[in-house]
């Protein structure tokens, strides 16, 4: 387990934070169209919090992605680097994520988030940030819309609606599983939407979500336990 170290640099008001995400949004590559699904390594990251102590434990698990066997994972635990802030949330996760993800002892291929990139009322939702920090292709599969709408997909596998802020489509609702709720894909950095949705769905062959996110999820969540188990 990696012991996170907050940047010196690190934004630390709301104004200094959204001038961050001014400057790098615009560094964002939408037309790249990414790995096929299926093919070389796929890594799911996720974050837990201990509000109580203001701290949050990260983790970065790989997988093969034409198995969906784990290749490897990391996790690391720091001080919460930011007040929570609706739309600012990647300030609060970034560096405990980015330290998960350098600890792997292998390259992570896809990167996939427990949330949003361009689906984000600022157009750079964590995903984005962290692809366009570490220059990594990412995705993020959300489970909810956050404030965006959408058309129920029809009811099979596979079907797709726009998620729409006002006529601007800024991800898909993607049906995971026949008549189950859908999650909500956007784009990161450097994969198109299309592949982005073809990646979730490589990853749910049993669940709503993705593989990727559920063994992140547990991870994380083991670790900020064990931080406090001794």
């Amino acid at each position: 387990m990696t012991t996170v170290r907050i940047p010196e640099d690190w934004p630390a008001t709301e104004q200094q934070a959204r001038a961050v995400q001014d400057e790098l949004r615009g560094r964002v590559t939408f037309d790249e169209p990414g790995s096929p699904p299926g093919t070389g390594h796929v890594t799911g990251v996720d974050v837990a919090y201990d509000d109580e102590r203001d701290v949050v434990a990260a983790a970065a698990v790989v997988l093969d992605a034409s198995s969906l066997d784990v290749v490897a994972e990391a996790t690391a635990v720091g001080r919460v680097s930011f007040p929570y802030v609706p739309g600012l949330l990647a300030f609060r996760e970034i560096p405990a994520v980015l330290a998960a993800l350098d600890a792997l002892p292998c390259p992570p291929g896809l990167v996939v988030c427990d949330g949003y990139g361009l689906a984000h009322p600022r157009r750079f939702g964590l995903a984005s940030h962290l692809g366009v920090l570490t220059g990594l292709p990412t995705i993020g599969v959300a489970k909810n819309p956050f404030t965006f709408t959408y058309d129920d997909p029809d009811t099979p596998r596979g079907s797709t609606s726009a998620l729409l802020a006002g006529s601007e489509e800024v991800g898909r609702a993607l049906r995971t599983r026949d008549g189950v709720k859908p999650v909500f894909v956007s784009v990161g950095h450097r994969v198109t939407l299309a592949n982005a949705c073809a990646h979730t769905l490589a990853l749910t062959p049993e669940y709503r979500l993705p593989e990727t996110t559920r063994r992140a999820d547990a991870l994380c969540r083991n670790a900020l336990r064990e931080t406090y188990s001794a």
